[in-house]
């Protein structure tokens, strides 16, 4: 399979912009023949809090325009975006996932917003994970900071051959970037790819790009630097099988174990 990793400069904000933006990629994604295009979290506005001016229905227009990207450039998309909650007071920032025929076939709500930042105050938390399948990969995606909570892809590992995780990761933590990647492979013998903005948001934060495509033993076979580009990288998932099958850590695993009190 062979996948298109999309690091944008992401313009404040702007959702015309950064729209266009993805259609020249997936013209470009296209042109080259790969089969899946990734975009980063909130492509389409940045790590805004704004959620009462740049919320949209979940079937609104950046659903619409990646729905159409995806049918005419005949390629399969992943893209992060924020949609209204239900009572419309807060936002869900969401990972979507069209199909070649532009049909949605899975979303996912972040399950950490970051509370660092004040996220959990403007976006409310996921419930689960989704598996999903893209031309026969099993797959599964998470949103930036949840990269930091290991537990979570173990609830996946067995039943997926990649993991996605897009970003908005700042430069200041490139290197836990690289890391918690590299570590989430190796550990769910797996391929993960990590998609990243790059550029400087409107808060002034710096982003370092830093995509990446790490093997199911941890290698890194692609990865973007600082400026926004377009990577390719193919992965053969048959390489997933015989990594389990050669080293069968998996299947040691054991139900989650609560810790004795102390003394006892």
């Amino acid at each position: 399979m062979k996948i298109a990793l999309i690091q944008l400069n992401i313009i404040w904000e702007s959702k015309k912009a950064n729209c266009d933006n993805a259609e020249l990629f997936a013209k470009k994604a296209f042109d080259e023949g790969c089969d899946l295009m990734v975009l980063p979290e909130m492509f389409s506005t940045g790590f805004s809090m704004n959620v009462s001016t740049l919320t949209e229905d979940k079937d609104g227009e950046t659903a619409m325009v990646l729905s159409s990207l995806a049918k005419q450039y005949y390629v399969n998309i992943i893209a992060g975006f924020t949609v209204k909650d239900f009572d419309g007071k807060m936002g869900r920032n969401m990972a979507v996932v069209f199909d070649r025929n532009g049909d949605r076939i899975a979303e996912y709500t972040k399950l950490h917003p970051f509370s660092y930042a004040g996220e959990d105050q403007y976006y409310i938390a996921g419930s689960a994970p989704v598996i999903f399948n893209i031309d026969r990969m099993k797959a599964s995606i998470f949103i930036c900071y949840d990269l930091r909570f290991p537990e979570i892809f173990r609830i996946v590992a067995k039943h997926v051959q990649a993991i996605f995780i897009i970003a908005n990761w700042p430069a200041s933590r490139k290197d836990h970037w690289e890391t918690l990647l590299k570590a989430r492979a190796i550990e769910n013998q797996c391929f993960v790819i990590g998609v990243n903005r790059t550029g400087k948001d409107g808060n002034g934060i710096d982003y370092p790009g830093a995509s990446c495509v790490y093997s199911p033993l941890g290698n890194k076979i692609c990865s973007g630097d600082e400026k926004e580009e377009f990577v390719t990288c193919e992965i053969d998932l048959n390489e997933v099988n015989e990594v389990r099958t050669r080293f069968p850590f998996l299947k040691d695993m054991r139900a989650i174990l609560t810790p004795s009190k102390l003394g006892s």
